[in-house]
Protein backbone atom coordinates (compact mmCIF):
# COMPACT_ATOMS: atom_id res chain seq x y z
CA UNK A 1 0.00 0.00 0.00
CA UNK A 2 1.43 3.73 -0.45
CA UNK A 3 2.38 5.34 2.02
CA UNK A 4 2.93 9.40 1.16
CA UNK A 5 4.62 11.89 3.29
CA UNK A 6 3.48 14.72 1.70
CA UNK A 7 -0.78 14.24 1.45
CA UNK A 8 -3.21 11.92 3.30
CA UNK A 9 -3.77 8.53 1.73
CA UNK A 10 -6.56 5.58 2.27
CA UNK A 11 -8.20 2.76 0.88
CA UNK A 12 -11.79 2.24 1.41
CA UNK A 13 -14.08 -0.32 -0.26
CA UNK A 14 -12.09 -0.28 -3.32
CA UNK A 15 -11.95 3.27 -3.63
CA UNK A 16 -8.43 5.10 -3.02
CA UNK A 17 -8.84 8.45 -0.98
CA UNK A 18 -5.81 10.75 -2.28
CA UNK A 19 -6.68 13.83 0.32
CA UNK A 20 -4.07 17.03 0.00
CA UNK A 21 -3.35 18.08 2.98
CA UNK A 22 -2.11 21.82 3.61
CA UNK A 23 -4.96 23.22 4.66
CA UNK A 24 -3.17 26.41 6.07
CA UNK A 25 -1.83 27.01 2.68
CA UNK A 26 -5.04 25.59 0.84
CA UNK A 27 -3.13 22.83 -0.32
CA UNK A 28 -1.29 24.82 -2.24
CA UNK A 29 1.84 21.92 -3.96
CA UNK A 30 5.10 22.02 -3.21
CA UNK A 31 7.98 20.32 -5.50
CA UNK A 32 7.44 17.46 -3.28
CA UNK A 33 3.81 17.11 -3.41
CA UNK A 34 4.19 17.09 -7.19
CA UNK A 35 6.73 14.19 -7.01
CA UNK A 36 5.03 11.89 -5.00
CA UNK A 37 1.42 12.71 -6.77
CA UNK A 38 3.36 12.10 -9.71
CA UNK A 39 4.55 8.85 -8.35
CA UNK A 40 1.33 7.66 -6.58
CA UNK A 41 -0.68 8.19 -9.89
CA UNK A 42 1.86 5.72 -11.80
CA UNK A 43 1.86 2.76 -8.63
CA UNK A 44 -2.27 3.22 -8.87
CA UNK A 45 -2.08 0.98 -11.73
CA UNK A 46 -0.34 -1.45 -9.96
CA UNK A 47 -2.98 -1.88 -7.05
CA UNK A 48 -5.66 -4.42 -8.00
CA UNK A 49 -7.67 -3.97 -4.52
CA UNK A 50 -8.07 -0.21 -6.13
CA UNK A 51 -11.06 0.26 -8.55
CA UNK A 52 -11.16 4.08 -8.61
CA UNK A 53 -9.75 6.48 -7.59
CA UNK A 54 -10.62 9.84 -5.85
CA UNK A 55 -8.59 13.15 -5.26
CA UNK A 56 -9.81 16.06 -2.61
CA UNK A 57 -8.43 18.21 -0.40
CA UNK A 58 -8.25 18.71 3.37
CA UNK A 59 -10.03 22.00 4.70
CA UNK A 60 -11.78 24.74 2.73
CA UNK A 61 -9.76 24.36 -0.35
CA UNK A 62 -9.25 21.70 -3.48
CA UNK A 63 -6.14 23.19 -4.28
CA UNK A 64 -4.79 27.02 -4.50
CA UNK A 65 -2.33 25.62 -7.05
CA UNK A 66 1.83 26.30 -6.68
CA UNK A 67 2.72 27.14 -3.32
CA UNK A 68 4.37 30.95 -4.01
CA UNK A 69 7.18 30.33 -1.96
CA UNK A 70 8.34 26.91 -2.14
CA UNK A 71 7.44 27.03 -6.36
CA UNK A 72 7.33 30.35 -7.49
CA UNK A 73 9.95 31.54 -5.72
CA UNK A 74 12.29 28.71 -5.98
CA UNK A 75 11.77 29.16 -9.66
CA UNK A 76 13.08 32.51 -9.74
CA UNK A 77 16.73 31.30 -9.36
CA UNK A 78 16.50 28.21 -11.99
CA UNK A 79 18.25 28.16 -15.10
CA UNK A 80 16.15 27.18 -18.57
CA UNK A 81 16.87 23.06 -18.39
CA UNK A 82 15.83 22.75 -14.60
CA UNK A 83 12.43 25.22 -15.43
CA UNK A 84 11.52 22.59 -18.13
CA UNK A 85 12.72 19.94 -15.55
CA UNK A 86 9.88 21.11 -13.52
CA UNK A 87 7.00 22.13 -16.15
CA UNK A 88 8.10 18.32 -16.97
CA UNK A 89 7.10 17.05 -13.71
CA UNK A 90 3.70 18.86 -13.56
CA UNK A 91 3.11 17.33 -17.33
CA UNK A 92 4.19 13.90 -15.80
CA UNK A 93 1.63 14.50 -13.28
CA UNK A 94 -1.45 15.19 -15.22
CA UNK A 95 -0.29 12.20 -17.61
CA UNK A 96 -0.30 9.52 -14.62
CA UNK A 97 -4.02 10.51 -14.32
CA UNK A 98 -5.35 10.32 -17.80
CA UNK A 99 -3.14 6.79 -18.17
CA UNK A 100 -4.40 5.23 -15.04
CA UNK A 101 -6.67 2.88 -16.41
CA UNK A 102 -8.96 3.31 -13.56
CA UNK A 103 -11.55 6.12 -12.92
CA UNK A 104 -10.80 9.22 -10.94
CA UNK A 105 -13.18 11.53 -9.19
CA UNK A 106 -12.27 15.04 -8.82
CA UNK A 107 -14.15 15.58 -5.12
CA UNK A 108 -14.17 19.88 -4.95
CA UNK A 109 -14.31 21.28 -1.52
CA UNK A 110 -13.74 24.44 -2.25
CA UNK A 111 -11.01 27.28 -4.06
CA UNK A 112 -9.62 25.19 -7.24
CA UNK A 113 -7.16 27.48 -9.08
CA UNK A 114 -4.27 26.55 -10.70
CA UNK A 115 -1.97 23.85 -10.95
CA UNK A 116 -5.71 22.97 -8.94
CA UNK A 117 -7.95 23.51 -11.87
CA UNK A 118 -5.61 21.55 -14.01
CA UNK A 119 -5.48 18.38 -11.53
CA UNK A 120 -9.36 18.95 -11.89
CA UNK A 121 -9.21 18.68 -15.32
CA UNK A 122 -7.23 15.62 -15.17
CA UNK A 123 -9.91 13.87 -13.66
CA UNK A 124 -12.37 11.73 -15.26
CA UNK A 125 -15.52 13.23 -12.94
CA UNK A 126 -15.56 16.18 -11.44
CA UNK A 127 -18.16 16.67 -8.57
CA UNK A 128 -18.05 20.10 -6.86
CA UNK A 129 -19.39 21.54 -3.28
CA UNK A 130 -21.47 24.77 -4.19
CA UNK A 131 -18.52 26.64 -2.42
CA UNK A 132 -15.85 25.11 -4.95
CA UNK A 133 -15.14 27.86 -7.76
CA UNK A 134 -12.29 27.25 -9.88
CA UNK A 135 -10.07 29.56 -12.26
CA UNK A 136 -7.32 28.82 -15.12
CA UNK A 137 -5.03 31.70 -13.72
CA UNK A 138 -1.62 31.17 -15.07
CA UNK A 139 -2.11 34.36 -17.31
CA UNK A 140 -2.56 36.24 -14.26
CA UNK A 141 0.79 35.78 -13.37
CA UNK A 142 2.50 36.01 -16.67
CA UNK A 143 2.18 32.47 -17.44
CA UNK A 144 0.34 30.92 -20.69
CA UNK A 145 -2.87 29.69 -20.26
CA UNK A 146 -1.95 26.44 -21.72
CA UNK A 147 -0.44 24.44 -18.95
CA UNK A 148 -0.48 20.88 -17.42
CA UNK A 149 -2.37 19.76 -20.41
CA UNK A 150 -5.12 22.85 -20.36
CA UNK A 151 -5.00 23.64 -23.74
CA UNK A 152 -5.81 20.42 -24.75
CA UNK A 153 -8.14 18.92 -22.15
CA UNK A 154 -10.37 21.82 -21.80
CA UNK A 155 -11.87 22.27 -24.83
CA UNK A 156 -12.22 19.33 -25.25
CA UNK A 157 -14.64 19.47 -21.72
CA UNK A 158 -16.61 22.63 -22.03
CA UNK A 159 -15.31 23.68 -26.02
CA UNK A 160 -12.82 26.23 -27.82
CA UNK A 161 -14.78 29.67 -27.28
CA UNK A 162 -15.29 28.83 -23.21
CA UNK A 163 -12.39 27.55 -23.30
CA UNK A 164 -10.07 30.52 -24.68
CA UNK A 165 -12.32 32.54 -22.76
CA UNK A 166 -11.16 30.78 -19.06
CA UNK A 167 -7.65 30.63 -19.96
CA UNK A 168 -7.45 34.16 -21.44
CA UNK A 169 -8.91 36.17 -18.55
CA UNK A 170 -7.73 33.76 -15.90
CA UNK A 171 -11.12 34.42 -13.93
CA UNK A 172 -12.51 32.37 -11.31
CA UNK A 173 -16.37 31.31 -12.50
CA UNK A 174 -18.84 29.86 -10.05
CA UNK A 175 -19.56 25.98 -9.29
CA UNK A 176 -22.79 26.94 -10.84
CA UNK A 177 -21.08 28.29 -13.97
CA UNK A 178 -18.57 25.44 -13.88
CA UNK A 179 -21.88 22.75 -13.77
CA UNK A 180 -23.83 24.81 -16.62
CA UNK A 181 -20.53 24.43 -18.95
CA UNK A 182 -19.99 21.06 -18.48
CA UNK A 183 -16.91 21.53 -16.29
CA UNK A 184 -18.18 19.89 -13.21
CA UNK A 185 -20.41 17.12 -13.14
CA UNK A 186 -22.74 17.52 -10.25
CA UNK A 187 -22.59 20.15 -7.92
CA UNK A 188 -24.26 19.75 -4.29
CA UNK A 189 -24.13 21.99 -0.91
CA UNK A 190 -21.27 21.49 1.13
CA UNK A 191 -22.15 19.29 3.61
CA UNK A 192 -22.88 16.66 0.77
CA UNK A 193 -20.27 16.41 -0.87
CA UNK A 194 -18.38 13.54 0.80
CA UNK A 195 -21.90 11.36 0.60
CA UNK A 196 -22.39 12.25 -2.94
CA UNK A 197 -18.77 11.83 -3.97
CA UNK A 198 -18.23 8.31 -1.99
CA UNK A 199 -21.62 7.11 -3.60
CA UNK A 200 -20.31 7.59 -7.28
CA UNK A 201 -17.25 6.25 -6.47
CA UNK A 202 -18.34 3.50 -4.77
CA UNK A 203 -20.43 2.93 -7.94
CA UNK A 204 -17.74 2.47 -10.06
CA UNK A 205 -15.71 0.68 -7.63
CA UNK A 206 -18.28 -2.50 -7.45
CA UNK A 207 -18.73 -1.86 -11.72
CA UNK A 208 -17.20 -3.82 -14.23
CA UNK A 209 -13.25 -2.86 -13.97
CA UNK A 210 -11.90 -3.99 -17.27
CA UNK A 211 -14.86 -2.76 -19.00
CA UNK A 212 -14.25 1.25 -17.50
CA UNK A 213 -10.85 0.80 -18.07
CA UNK A 214 -11.33 0.04 -22.20
CA UNK A 215 -13.96 2.48 -21.88
CA UNK A 216 -11.02 5.24 -20.34
CA UNK A 217 -8.41 4.53 -22.62
CA UNK A 218 -10.86 4.44 -25.92
CA UNK A 219 -12.17 7.86 -24.87
CA UNK A 220 -8.57 9.11 -24.64
CA UNK A 221 -7.14 7.14 -27.85
CA UNK A 222 -10.04 8.69 -29.99
CA UNK A 223 -9.67 12.55 -29.06
CA UNK A 224 -7.63 12.99 -32.33
CA UNK A 225 -8.50 9.98 -35.10
CA UNK A 226 -10.99 9.81 -38.00
CA UNK A 227 -14.18 8.26 -37.05
CA UNK A 228 -13.52 5.47 -39.74
CA UNK A 229 -10.26 5.07 -37.54
CA UNK A 230 -12.42 5.28 -34.36
CA UNK A 231 -15.01 2.83 -35.04
CA UNK A 232 -12.75 0.19 -35.74
CA UNK A 233 -10.98 0.58 -32.16
CA UNK A 234 -14.12 0.69 -30.95
CA UNK A 235 -14.98 -2.67 -32.72
CA UNK A 236 -11.87 -3.91 -31.45
CA UNK A 237 -12.54 -3.09 -27.95
CA UNK A 238 -15.75 -4.64 -27.51
CA UNK A 239 -14.54 -7.98 -29.04
CA UNK A 240 -12.14 -7.97 -26.30
CA UNK A 241 -14.59 -6.94 -23.57
CA UNK A 242 -16.74 -9.92 -25.11
CA UNK A 243 -14.75 -12.39 -24.13
CA UNK A 244 -14.09 -11.18 -20.20
CA UNK A 245 -15.47 -13.09 -17.25
CA UNK A 246 -17.36 -9.57 -16.69
CA UNK A 247 -19.71 -9.76 -19.58
CA UNK A 248 -20.88 -13.75 -19.28
CA UNK A 249 -21.69 -12.58 -15.52
CA UNK A 250 -24.07 -9.33 -16.42
CA UNK A 251 -25.79 -12.25 -18.46
CA UNK A 252 -26.06 -14.69 -16.23
CA UNK A 253 -27.27 -11.57 -13.73
CA UNK A 254 -29.64 -10.60 -16.10
CA UNK A 255 -30.83 -14.08 -16.83
CA UNK A 256 -31.49 -14.82 -12.75
CA UNK A 257 -32.70 -10.60 -12.16
CA UNK A 258 -29.92 -9.82 -10.30
CA UNK A 259 -27.68 -7.63 -9.72
CA UNK A 260 -24.13 -8.86 -11.38
CA UNK A 261 -21.10 -9.52 -9.21
CA UNK A 262 -18.34 -8.02 -10.85
CA UNK A 263 -14.85 -10.00 -10.79
CA UNK A 264 -12.98 -8.63 -7.74
CA UNK A 265 -15.58 -5.83 -6.96
CA UNK A 266 -16.14 -4.88 -3.19
CA UNK A 267 -19.42 -6.24 -1.78
CA UNK A 268 -22.46 -3.70 -2.22
CA UNK A 269 -23.47 -1.29 0.93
Amino acid sequence: MLQPKSFLYDVRDGVAWVTLNRPERLNALTFEVYRELADAFAALRDEPEVRAVVVTGAGRAFCSGGDVRDIIGGLQSRDAAGLLEFTRLTCELVRNIRHLRKPVIASLNGTTAGAGACIALAADLRIASTEARIAFLFVKVGLSGADMGAAHLLPRVVGLSKATELLYTGDFITAEEALACGLYNRVVPAPELESETRAWAGRLARGPSFALAVTKEMLEREMDVTLDTALELEAQAQAVCMQHPDYGEAYRAFMEKREPRFGGAPPRE
